[in-house]
């Protein structure tokens, strides 16, 4: 691998990876983030809020922090050599009213 090549980190939600054999258990992993609306938003979703429908403006703000906490997640697994991580998941919270933290946790593994 040169210095420009970056590991594959295989991801699951499953106990195992299919066709694979776990050798090592590393141990849990997780990466978070947490976002804030922009008023301009709530605007715009309170607006979309009257008339139904899909308020895209925090689907995209979710689908970014969901992707962020993967990133890190797998930036630790990477960092402690895993070739996986199995029974990944997410949770969001609250923080605040305006706040949401999403975070994503597994188990860091190696395979045969």
């Amino acid at each position: 691998m040169n210095g420009r090549e970056v590991k594959r980190v295989i991801l699951a939600t499953t106990d195992g990876v299919p066709g694979r054999e776990i050798t090592r258990c590393i141990g849990l992993v997780r990466g978070s983030t947490v976002r804030a609306k922009h008023v301009g938003t709530d605007i715009v979703a309170g607006f979309r809020n009257l008339v139904g429908g899909e308020i895209r403006e925090y689907a995209s703000l979710l689908t970014g922090a969901r992707e962020q906490a993967i990133d890190r997640m797998v930036a630790e697994a990477r960092a402690q050599d895993a070739d996986a991580i199995v029974a990944i998941r997410l949770e969001t919270s609250t923080i605040t009213h305006a706040a949401s933290e999403v975070v994503a946790y597994g188990t860091a593994v190696k395979l045969a």
